[in-house]
């Protein structure tokens, strides 16, 4: 019985044509042979498994050969190419740097270098991994590789070149493997598939090429791993279940649950992966690399992008046509964003469920243009508005002060307070408000919450109000935002120490101490305005925000001070209070 023999080394390139992936490179490895301009000292750099030493071998076989090919290459039937393929050549000589990189192993590596060949015109020494190497050891081989023997040649490989020292580089002629694409893989595990009368699809092919990323002897080794967990007959089905990889059927299955807003069915979908065994850190990675194969699939010229088979490429291109660049763009950034915060997540699985939820809301009708996911309802315009077509819709807020729920949703309470309608001031807007990056629709709706001010019913005049008030009437309103955002604490404190003074009939200022607080009142400009204008039923209503620039500090009350300056001026409220024994909540 014929011993087995794993196909990485059983189909391990003997030739320059038959290595996979490396054209160019090759090409250039027989002109110099052809040719004879040989230099003394190579360095073959490249990741894992992409055919440095198998070129080393090649190379140094091709160069000995007695009959060498027009086209550069050995001709494998000549005394040195028998010797060289039965591994008994004393012209090849390896040394493994990753155990030998001491002082002493270079030192018995320049001794050898003194032999002359015994057969054909070249010895050559194949060192590799040789960034392993220590420093004294480089310094011992620097000499001996600038000027060795006419007779040798040095071909050092390496996956990492950015370490070896700049003096062994400046030696050596450098070529760079590149990664191997996942065509070339599916190409050459089809031919040995086909050697090794196995069948394949070239599904599962395409997922043995992936799983590989770029090395063509991993390919090879998983291609036997799932050989003998199928019996010889290579399904996808039996790929992805050998290899632990996570189909995109399941991603394809969650696109369709994003394009219709279902949030429920991504949720079991995720709890069905993590159910086969899969991480969810895996899961959200892979989704975003989904994503990224969607966004380029779309466009003809960037379909090369995806490392796939040429049917996975038409299979992607089909899927994201049904998406948008927005759509997919930001679907990746909440899935970046997913894994940046998964390390720090004391609920993991629940960060997971709420990023779908996000994306699921992307395609919602007037979604925000951040990457958040928070999608609104489409704003309603102003000729449009009738009594029968209303409805409630979420408003942007922009106090990013604080995320706590201060006031009910209308989309989050059934039995939410009436809701407010604003429209945009017609006067010049806030000179601040203009260089935000806060984009205010047209018609703004807000939910109602119980205050000062009372309740009101949406206007079916709204956009043209010009009820005359009185500066009670705007401090009263003033007032009443105050008392509706209790958790916004560094908001209603500004608000409390800056009243507002009236300029004209429409336009009011009020004084701030700092920058800080003059930001916080730009960046809830739009919603305090919206109500204020709401209360007093005007909607030309309009402030200015000033910093004190006078010599004399002032100083912001908290609650407690407010409320002993108030019992200090008002002497019934300080007796009412003790009486009731009442206190701050």
């Amino acid at each position: 019985m014929e011993k087995y023999l794993v196909s990485a080394r059983k189909y391990r390139p003997s030739t320059f044509a038959s290595v996979v992936g490396q054209k160019a490179l090759t090409t250039t490895l027989k002109n110099a042979v052809a040719t004879h301009r040989l230099a003394h000292s190579y360095l073959f750099c490249g990741s894992r498994g992409v055919g440095k030493t198998s070129c080393a071998r090649i190379f140094a076989k091709t160069i000995n050969c007695q009959h060498p090919t027009p086209d550069g290459e050995a001709c494998n039937e000549c005394e040195s190419c028998l010797e060289f393929n039965r591994g008994t050549s004393m012209n090849i000589v390896e040394l493994d740097a990753a155990s030998n990189n001491g002082v002493e192993d270079i030192r018995n590596l320049v001794e050898q270098v003194q032999v002359a060949p015994t057969r054909g015109q070249y010895r050559v020494f194949i060192v590799d991994e040789v960034h392993m190497l220590t420093s004294a050891a480089f310094n011992a081989f620097l000499k001996t590789l600038e000027e060795p023997p006419s007779y040798v040649v040095f071909i050092l490989a390496t996956t990492e070149k950015q370490k070896i020292i700049p003096t062994i580089l400046s030696r050596c002629q450098i070529y760079d493997f590149h990664r191997i694409t996942i065509q070339d893989m599916i190409d050459h595990l089809t031919y040995v598939a086909s050697q090794e009368g196995i069948t394949a699809e070239t599904a599962a092919l395409n997922v043995i090429a992936k799983k590989a990323d770029g090395a063509m002897r991993d390919a090879l080794s998983i291609f036997d791993q799932v050989a003998a967990s199928s019996g010889g007959n290579i399904t996808y089905q039996s790929a992805i279940d050998c290899l632990n990889v996570l189909d995109y059927e399941y991603y394809n299955r969650l696109l369709a649950c994003f394009l219709k807003g279902d949030v429920l069915t991504s949720w079991t979908i995720y709890k069905e992966i993590r159910d086969n065994g899969f991480d969810s850190l895996f899961f959200i990675n892979g989704l975003g690399s989904y994503f990224r194969d969607l966004m380029v699939a779309r466009d003809p010229s960037t379909l090369a992008l995806i490392e796939a088979g040429n049917e996975t490429r038409q299979a992607m291109a089909a899927m994201g046509a049904k998406c948008s660049p927005d759509f997919l763009y930001r679907a990746m950034c909440l899935c970046n964003d997913a894994d940046l915060n998964y390390r720090n997540a004391s609920n993991k699985q629940f960060l997971i469920e709420l990023t779908l939820a996000k994306i699921c809301q992307l395609l919602s009708p007037s979604p925000n243009k951040g990457s958040d996911g928070e999608g609104q309802l489409r704003p309603i315009a102003a000729a449009d508005i009738s009594p029968d077509k209303q409805k409630p819709v979420i408003s942007e807020n922009a106090n990013k002060e604080c995320k706590t729920p201060a006031a009910p949703s209308v989309a989050s309470s059934p039995a939410a307070a009436p809701i407010r309608v604003s429209a945009p001031p017609t006067a010049t807007p806030h000179p601040r408000a203009q260089q935000s990056s806060l984009k205010v629709p047209h018609l703004s709706i807000r939910g109602g919450v119980p205050g000062n001010a009372g309740e009101k019913p949406v206007s079916s005049a709204a956009g043209n109000r010009s009820n005359p008030f009185s500066e009670d009437a705007l401090l009263t309103a003033w007032n009443a935002y105050i008392s509706t955002h209790p958790q916004a604490h560094i908001l209603i404190n500004t608000m409390r120490s800056a009243r507002p003074t009236m300029l004209d009939r429409t336009q009011f200022v009020i004084t701030v101490q700092n920058s800080l607080q003059l930001d916080m009142m730009d960046a809830n400009h739009a919603d305090i305005i919206g109500y204020i204008r709401d209360s007093l039923a005007n909607d030309q209503v309009d402030f200015e925000v000033r910093i004190d620039t006078s010599d004399s500090p002032r100083h912001t009350l908290t609650d407690t001070e407010l409320l002993e300056k108030m019992k200090a001026e008002t002497p019934a409220l300080k007796t009412l209070i003790e009486e009731f024994k009442l206190h701050l909540a």
